[in-house]
């Protein structure tokens, strides 16, 4: 079996994933695609599993923007980095505003399933969008701290690079405003000199 193939099948399995009852599916995935480069969101909002994708909805905008400017639009982006997340469907709305933040039971049973993307990918570099992402990679607790720094850190017995970018929501100032904003321009423009990304960016379409 290629890498593709299994990675295809993995997805397979996860689709078919029913363990946690207070999420909401449909599961959501990214494309099946052997990469150097993961992107690690937090979990799909209420739009992203009739869309079929992640980040399909006003977060998502911000982003692909982001590595737009960078050299990757999003159609290339969807099509050459593996979209994964702490968890695959949307918890649910949280009745004081906002989605509900995914349980610690709800992390630990969706993590069987990045730790297998992980072993099957072997990426050469980790984006991790917002917080609860970027927790699961490194010790955080203020993104001032993590952002506009290359980490590395020892996965599955072998380094990778991590570049932790701020979440998108237009409910988030973090990075609209100093210092977030240049934070962010910061880890962007490491991002943009890594050799996962200059490898997927000149990938043929």
């Amino acid at each position: 079996m290629s890498n593709l193939q299994a990675i295809i099948s993995h997805q397979h399995r996860l689709k078919d994933c029913r363990i946690c009852h207070e999420m909401i599916g449909p599961v959501v995935t990214g494309t099946p695609v052997s990469s150097p480069l993961l992107l690690v969101g937090q979990a799909p909002g209420d739009k992203e599993g009739p869309a079929g994708k992640p980040f399909a909805w006003t977060a998502g905008k911000t982003l692909f923007g982001w590595f737009e400017s960078i050299g990757l639009d999003e159609t290339a982006f969807r099509q050459r980095v593996y979209m994964a997340a702490v968890c695959r469907c949307f918890p649910g709305k949280n009745p004081k505003g906002g989605d509900r933040v995914p349980s610690r039971d709800e992390i630990e049973n969706c993590r069987q399933w990045l730790d297998a993307e992980i072993d099957l990918l072997h990426p050469q570099l980790i984006l991790p969008v917002g917080k609860l992402a970027i927790a699961q990679f490194l010790p955080v607790k203020k993104l001032t701290d993590v952002i506009g720094q290359r980490h590395q850190v020892s996965l599955a017995d072998y380094p990778v690079d991590i570049i932790p970018l701020p979440h998108p929501s237009g409910a988030s100032t973090w990075h609209r405003t100093s210092p977030g904003k240049g934070l962010l321009q910061k880890a962007l423009a490491l991002v943009a000199q890594h050799k996962a990304w200059q490898a997927v960016r000149s990938k043929a379409a």
